[in-house]
């Protein structure tokens, strides 16, 4: 949890970019990101260095090489005159050359050729525009520590979460309590391998990361299990350059090594080497409406006809995912109760031919200020031989924020999310979570907590629930009765306030009384008078 004091550091940063001319807010935090990267590369390497000096052996890996870069005259520069800690001591003239004539040209090929970095920063390019804002940016990152990852993850999602406007082809930050609740819900596990079909700045992935570094800490004390987290858990497709280059930055400050995030339109690319590699989907694609058959993926079109992109990304996710594998992933509301053949067919597939466990429906200003849409959770297993039972519902009213365009938190922030609670740190002992219980009021402004704790519930006490609650399960055979349709309000019943009747000769009389005492208030008016 970033501090008051840290938050105003980074609020200094962007204001920076922004009194310097730069308002685009996608391009500040992609600039910040290669200068977050180019100090992250000068510690790694003094690590390395102080490693190789105890040790009393040469280095085992350089990350800035012995001699000169080759660039310009003299042979170039030297490439530990690249390194952040002598770049900001340097005056800005020479700084501002140093970083755009040799520090990226090294950032777009240094990379080892195959790795998500080395396809990104391909394309990394340096827009500061003056000597004097690098000078001043690059004194404003120096101040902020980063030695703790903790730091760096809370960093780099508050730049995100300033993010004020969509981006391009739809895309829109997810809130990273829904995306809490998700990961909470799906509860990941160490053999998991986790994809992101439209991953944007990865927060799925790195949600999913932390909460295994919580769960399950002694994964990494395992060489077997903490390269697979490193290399083979995380996966994210998205055809956004600029999204790719954050997303893969946000998982190496969340200490994913090697993730693999790549260039991929998830809808009109064939998925061979993807289909069933899959044991969990995390997703909110965008849903930007319909494409046309001649540039959808024909893998996907075999599995429903149709031009809606929301239901091509439930195709997707049913492709993606392995017989067992799970997903959450978040839809418009259409999805749920949507007339057309397609539409039938994705919930009857979902019903029939899978298990459907779960819906969530959201309150229609989640999404704001981005978006109005209504949307909703989808939980399933994909099974390929059914095993639908009950469908649990849940009608969320409150994430803890408001639902208006400013989205100001309702509660205290150790109150918000799936899971209210704040990490305890002690001299010497590691970090312990301390959970916070909500009292009734207060789950009112936040129900995360309670939809968390229900749906463990599932197939026990919320089968008793009625349909007058907040959250109720529906047997699989009502719901093939009504047409597949998954809306919350066709099975919710609505409480009706028992109407007071009393006998019309009591209500006579009552009249009556009230005349009398009107007439004799008029009698002693008049005789005041």
């Amino acid at each position: 949890m970033l501090t008051g004091e840290l938050r105003s550091k980074i609020d200094n940063v962007w204001n920076a970019f922004w009194a310097g001319g730069i308002a685009n807010p996608m391009e500040v935090i992609e600039q910040i990101t290669y200068l977050l990267f180019i100090r992250g590369l000068d510690e790694a390497h003094t690590r390395e260095e102080n490693k190789a000096n105890r040790l009393k052996k040469p280095m085992s890996r350089r990350i800035f090489p012995e001699g000169k870069d080759g660039i310009g005259k003299g042979g170039g520069v030297p490439y530990e005159e690249l390194r952040w800690s002598r770049l900001k001591h340097r005056d800005p003239a020479t700084m501002f050359d140093l970083v755009s004539e040799h520090v990226f040209p090294f950032l777009r090929t240094m990379a080892e050729e195959g790795t998500a970095h080395a396809t990104h920063m391909k394309g990394a390019r340096f827009t500061i525009p003056t000597p004097a804002l690098l000078a001043k940016v690059v004194d404003l990152l120096a101040e902020i520590p980063m030695e703790d990852r903790d730091t760096k993850g809370d960093l780099y999602e508050y730049m995100l979460a300033k993010i004020a406007s969509a981006g391009q082809n739809g895309q829109f930050r997810t809130p990273r309590p829904i995306i809490a609740l998700m990961v909470e819900m799906t509860a990941p596990t160490p053999k998991d391998v986790i994809v992101d079909p439209a991953c944007g700045s990865c927060g799925f992935l790195v949600a999913a990361g932390e909460f295994l570094r919580e769960r399950h800490p002694k994964l990494f004390h395992d060489a077997e299990t903490r390269d697979h987290f490193n290399q083979e858990m995380f996966h994210g497709f998205d055809f956004d350059s600029t999204m790719l280059r954050i997303g893969t930055m946000n998982m190496t400050l969340h200490g994913v090594d090697d993730p693999d995030i790549r260039y991929k339109d998830s809808l009109s690319q064939e998925h061979s080497g993807d289909e069933g590699r899959y044991s969990l989907v995390l997703a909110n694609p965008p849903f930007a409406g319909s494409l046309d058959y001649d540039t959808t993926a024909k893998d996907l079109l075999s599995v429903v006809k149709t031009k809606k992109t929301e239901l091509l990304f439930m195709a997707l996710f049913l492709r993606l995912l392995k017989p067992g594998g799970r997903a959450a992933v978040i839809v418009p509301d259409g999805v749920l109760f949507g007339s057309s053949t397609a539409h039938k067919t994705i919930r009857k597939m979902l019903v029939e031919n899978h298990r459907l466990d779960g819906i969530v429906k959201l309150p229609s200003g989640v999404f704001r200020p981005y978006a109005g849409v209504s949307t909703a959770i989808v939980l399933f297993t994909k099974t390929n031989s059914g095993g639908t039972d009950h469908v649990w519902f849940y009608d969320c009213q409150a994430d803890g924020f408001s639902l208006d365009d400013k989205r100001n938190p309702l509660l205290p922030e150790d109150k918000l999310g799936p899971k209210p609670g704040l990490w305890e740190e002690k001299p010497g002992r590691e970090k312990k979570f301390i959970p916070i219980e909500l009292s009734e009021d207060e789950l009112l402004k936040n129900n995360l907590p309670d939809i968390a704790a229900r749906w463990k519930q599932r197939s026990a006490t919320e089968r008793d629930r009625p349909r007058t609650a907040q959250s109720f399960c529906v047997p699989k055979a009502e719901i093939a009765a009504a047409g597949y349709d998954l809306s919350l309000n066709r099975y919710k019943e609505v409480v009706h306030e028992a109407a007071e009747h009393r006998p019309p000769k009591e209500i006579i009389a009552e009249l009556k009384a009230l005349e009398q005492e009107i007439i004799a208030g008029l009698s002693e008016l008049e005789a005041m008078l």
